[in-house]
C-alpha cells in the first residue's frame, strides 16, 4: 500500500500527524506501507531568508494571547505523542522550499522518513533555521547523506520548481490544509487525525487493494 503524505516541514500538526500515523501503522503490522512525502507550502510567498518569528505570528494570528492559546493546544496534542515542542527557541519562520528539496534528495536514497523526522526535531524542538542550506546539509549528513552531493544539489536549484508545482497540484486536489493523506491514490483524509481513524483508513485501503 502507498500513502501520499502531503505536509509542510514548518507545520507542527504535520509533526503530530506523523507520530499518529506511525501509531496507526504499529497497530496494523500486517499491512505493508510505502510512504510518499509530498510538499505543501503553507507560506508560498515567504522570502528566501524567512522572516522574524514574532512578526510572522502577529501578522498571522493577530495577538499574543491568541498565539499562546494556539501554542497551548498544539503543545498538549504534542505531549500525547511524546513531542516536546519548544516554540520559544524558534527565532525565524523559514522558507520551507529547500527543506522539501532535501526530502526529495533523501527519498531517492531511501532516507526520506528519517530526514522528515530530523527536520521536525531540528525546527520544533531545537529551534534551528531549516531554511538555511548549511543547516539542511548538517541534517542530511546526520542521516547518512553525502554532504558534498547534498550541498551541490541544494545550491543548484534542482527540483525547486517541482516543489511549487506539487504544491499547486495539492490545491487542485482540493487540499487546503495539512497534514493530508491519500491512501492508494483513492482515499483522501485531512488533518492530524486520531490513530484510530487512520487505522480504519488503512483497513479500508487494504481491503480495496485485495479486491483489485
Amino acid at each position: 500500500m502507498e500513502i501520499d503524505i502531503i505536509f509542510d516541514t514548518v507545520c507542527p500538526w504535520c509533526f503530530i500527524g506523523k507520530k499518529r500515523l506511525e501509531n496507526a501503522l504499529a497497530s496494523r503490522p500486517n499491512i505493508s506501507v510505502k510512504p510518499n512525502w509530498k510538499p505543501f507550502l503553507l507560506n508560498p510567498e515567504m522570502p528566501p531568508q524567512g522572516i522574524d518569528r514574532t512578526a510572522y505570528l502577529i501578522k498571522k494570528f493577530g495577538s499574543e494571547a491568541r498565539i499562546n492559546h494556539i501554542y497551548g493546544a498544539i503543545g498538549e496534542a504534542g505531549q500525547s505523542v511524546e513531542i516536546d515542542f519548544a516554540f520559544e527557541r524558534i527565532n525565524r519562520t523559514p522558507n520551507s522550499v529547500n527543506s522539501h528539496r532535501l526530502v526529495r534528495f533523501a527519498e531517492q536514497r531511501e532516507k526520506s522518513g528519517d530526514v522528515v523526522e530530523a527536520l521536525f526535531v531540528e525546527f520544533f524542538i531545537n529551534g534551528r533555521d531549516i531554511g538555511g542550506i548549511d543547516v539542511l546539509v548538517d541534517i542530511g549528513e546526520a542521516q547518512g547523506l553525502n554532504a558534498d552531493d547534498l550541498r551541490g544539489y541544494l545550491e543548484s536549484g534542482d527540483d525547486e520548481q517541482r516543489v511549487y508545482d506539487e504544491n499547486i497540484q495539492a490545491h487542485r486536489l482540493g487540499i487546503n490544509g495539512v497534514p493530508s493523506y491519500v491512501f492508494n491514490e483513492k482515499f483522501l483524509i485531512s488533518g492530524a487525525q486520531d490513530p484510530m481513524v487512520l487505522s480504519r483508513m488503512l483497513d479500508v485501503a487494504a481491503a480495496t487493494t485485495k479486491m483489485t
